[in-house]
């Protein structure tokens, strides 16, 4: 279990981030044509995971246009949330993102509790707290990061650095 804060008060989490240089672990989740889809969907490049609470928040919606802006070539850029797919894909389009596909848990919290970061108290449990993960081509954690205060924004040129394999 981790906590993180949310305004500086304690929530706890379902576990912990995996750790660099294990295997990330498989995940079934939604895309925007409610197609389920596996981590295996995605290998031989390299990828970053963000996930949050939602798209519908201020900080979300910031981090998910600056990774669609900033974020190296070449990586795949999956930003995983509890919305619907249609509000994920609506969020998308109207933000003008091109890089960006979204998942969503609607199905199912066993993302959320595999990854370690389901919030199981506090006014947002049964959410993800907002985390960073850059897995290489073959599922393996490259680097993590969950954000320890939920209003605040992840170490973008950290996760950057790694996907450019600078770290």
């Amino acid at each position: 279990m981790a906590t993180v804060t949310l305004r500086g008060t304690e929530i706890h989490t379902s576990g912990t981030l995996p750790a660099p240089g294990t295997a990330a672990p498989d995940f079934l989740l939604v895309d925007g044509r409610l197609e389920e889809r596996r981590l295996a969907d995605f290998r031989g490049r390299r990828k970053l995971l963000y996930i949050v609470p939602s798209l519908d928040t201020p900080v979300c919606a910031a981090t998910t246009r600056r990774l669609d802006q900033q974020a190296p070539a070449g990586a795949e850029l999956l930003v995983v949330s509890a919305d619907l797919p249609f509000a994920q894909q609506r969020f998308c389009k109207q933000a003008g993102l091109q890089r960006v596909t979204p998942l969503s848990m609607m199905r199912s919290r066993k993302f959320a509790e595999d990854y370690g970061v389901l919030m199981v108290d506090g006014p947002l449990a049964g959410l993800a707290a907002r985390a960073l993960l850059v897995l290489d081509e073959g599922e393996q954690v490259l680097h993590g990061e969950l954000v320890a205060e939920i209003t605040r924004e992840p170490d973008y040129q950290r996760a950057f650095a790694v996907l450019r394999g600078e770290g």
